[in-house]
């Protein structure tokens, strides 16, 4: 990897210099923004990502009271968050990883170098209770590729009265699922199960499928910021065309849903590569309001009466 070296002596100044919470929030952001950082794990709003980085370090809530950021910090504290940003700058590290945190519908999780850090749009679908696409609260759901849990979970919280599995080929990915799981309480609601997409789930039935699979094609892999080399891989390549997941899922996905079954499906930047290849489909697209593309709903019965063009697509 190409490291970026940083001035010591701007740091040490900073450290003499700089008194409160509100200037190093100010500082991280020249910093970042001298340093070319890539934001893309979360949040592309630098303002945030500083101050996630400074609240993180003095174990504040990251949106906190704004009366507090005239706080004065200890040297310590300065020498913390000095710290994790020379590491920020200079490895390349997404923050979630630093600070082992990511939000997702609100809620905390814990993250690590095993898993994707969370950052799907579908969590907008969740927040409106995945209205209007499901026509009653759903008694089973799915979350294939599940890696830090963050989709089960949430799902979990807005449907408490459904039972959810959590599934993932990665035996690292479920062990921070389970951390996830314990801290959120919803071990009795939530289990994780480790399979191959739907190997290793019998014939059980959902009435919801949600996934957030490997989508990147090839192309795109070999072209993604440093941060992006954190993450595994497992979770991001699919293929020359993104799809090597997605067809496999698509064409499997009516077998373990129910009558009125749902898939969520994120494909992200492989969404044209799925327009292409299923063009005789009209997929749902979602429109989000906080930003994001990819995702699409399909229901059973669509999947039901394409199925010889998704067993065709799957063929090659």
């Amino acid at each position: 990897m190409n490291e970026i070296r940083i001035h010591h002596s701007l740091y040490e100044e900073a450290e003499w210099e700089l008194h409160s919470i509100r200037d190093f929030i100010r500082f991280c952001v020249s910093e970042m923004a001298a340093q070319d950082v890539f934001f893309g794990h979360g949040t592309e709003d630098i303002f945030a990502e500083a101050t996630a980085l400074v609240m993180g370090n003095l174990n504040l809530e990251w949106d906190a009271d704004p009366e507090i950021l005239d706080a004065r910090l200890l040297s310590v504290e300065k020498k913390k968050i000095l710290t994790m940003l020379r590491r920020r700058i200079e490895e390349r590290i997404p923050l979630a990883y630093l600070l082992n945190t990511a939000y997702f519908c609100g809620l905390p999780f814990y993250v690590d170098e095993r898993v994707l850090i969370p950052r799907s749009p579908i969590a907008e679908m969740i927040e409106a209770r995945m209205a209007p696409w499901l026509q009653q609260d759903p008694e089973s759901i799915l979350d294939l590729c599940t890696g830090s849990a963050c989709i089960a979970i949430a799902l979990a919280q807005v449907f408490p009265n459904a039972w959810v599995h959590a599934a993932d080929i990665s035996e690292e990915a479920l062990e921070v699922a389970a951390i996830n799981v314990e801290h959120h309480e919803v071990e009795a609601q939530v289990d994780l199960i480790q399979s191959d997409l739907f190997g290793h789930l019998n014939q059980q039935v959902y009435d919801l499928i949600v996934c957030n699979p490997p989508y990147v094609d090839a192309g795109s892999m070999a072209d993604l910021p440093q941060e992006f080399t954190y993450e595994p891989e497992l979770a991001l390549a699919a293929g020359r065309d993104g799809l090597d997941l997605v067809r496999r899922i698509l064409a499997e996905a009516a077998e373990h849903l129910s009558e009125q079954g749902v898939l969520v499906l994120e494909v992200g930047e492989s969404r044209w590569n799925v327009e292409q290849t299923y063009s005789k489909i009209d997929f749902e697209w979602i429109e989000f309001a906080r930003g994001g593309e990819g995702v699409l709903v399909v229901r059973r019965e669509q999947l039901v009466q394409y199925d010889d063009v998704l067993m065709r697509a799957l063929q090659g």
